[in-house]
């Protein structure tokens, strides 16, 4: 049995999933636990296979292979959860959250920069040097902001 992967000398999980006796060399037994190991390497059984994810495990170094079936789980997961587009959804997903983000900081970029030339008593050459770069030094706006008593212009932002 597989002791060295849970020490009771219970099959790992894998094993237990596909109901086979577990070899003391199983490459699986380090990864999938006897209690939680089932359910989740259903997943990955179903997906990709076991013999496939056995394979791929023996050409991936021992130090990086606890990385490997973590990943290879989320993608099993997240092609059962989306058989067309797999993990590639929540990527695009993130990426769209991104450009929207993007999109409202520009807004609010634009929006204090026109609170700022609004304002007569800033020297907006100073202004101007901080924000050049995307190095924009925000205390140093503030500050000014709050010297020419223009920070209560900036609540409807918070």
């Amino acid at each position: 049995m597989a002791s060295s992967g849970t020490g009771t000398g219970s099959p790992c999980g894998a094993c237990k999933f596909l109901r086979r006796k577990c070899a003391s060399d199983c490459i699986f037994a380090p990864y999938f636990c006897s209690e939680q190991g089932p359910a989740r390497f259903a997943a990955i059984h179903k997906v990709f296979g076991a013999s496939n994810v056995s394979k791929l495990l023996l050409h991936v170094p021992a130090a990086e292979r606890f990385e490997a079936v973590v990943t290879i789980a989320y993608e099993a997961q997240a092609r059962i959860r989306d058989p067309v587009y797999g993990c590639v959804a929540h990527i695009f997903a993130l990426q769209q959250q991104v450009a929207c983000l993007q999109a409202q900081l520009m807004q609010v970029k634009a929006q204090l920069a026109q609170n700022l030339i609004d304002s007569p008593r800033i020297n907006l050459e100073n202004i101007h040097h901080q924000w050049q770069g995307n190095n924009i030094s925000w205390g140093a706006i503030i500050s000014k902001l709050h010297q020419s008593n223009l920070s209560t212009k900036l609540t409807r932002f918070s």
